[in-house]
């Protein structure tokens, strides 16, 4: 797995454990073990997504919610909707990646945390934000 897939899966479990519990971010980033046993680049970017993703996290719901037919938020499964989150934020705000990457990490990241169909559901968000906003 390569560093950039290693700091998005620490980035989505920070969002997720923010969702479900309500903790603050720096408190997470303190007690979240797996973020200080990383490397020094893995930290930093995961970091740097996480906070980034709950900085613009009202922005982006709003791009969720439109391209989410007959989707509330809340009712998406919260892996799901912190991925969703995640790569719009990435793909959005960051230039570092190529927006495909992002999408495609978005799947694979998936099938690891999700269910076995959240792969084809943010697949299906993330390609019509990409096309909405002329992403690529």
């Amino acid at each position: 797995m390569g560093a950039r897939r290693k700091a998005r899966e620490l980035a989505l479990q920070m969002l997720f454990q923010h969702d479900v519990a309500g903790n603050e971010p720096d408190d997470i980033i303190e007690t979240f073990e797996d973020i200080q046993r990383v490397r020094p680049n893995i930290r930093e970017f995961a970091i740097r997504v996480f906070r980034g993703t709950l900085e613009k996290q009202d922005d982006i719901d709003k791009i969720v919610v439109e391209q989410a037919d007959n989707w509330r938020l809340s009712r998406m499964p919260v892996v799901d909707r912190n991925l969703i989150r995640m790569a719009i934020y990435e793909m959005m705000y960051l230039d570092e990646t190529p927006k495909l990457v992002i999408l495609d990490e978005a799947i694979e990241i998936a099938k690891r945390f999700g269910t076995e169909k959240s792969s084809q559901f943010i697949n299906g968000i993330l390609d019509g934000v990409l096309k909405r906003y002329n992403l690529v």
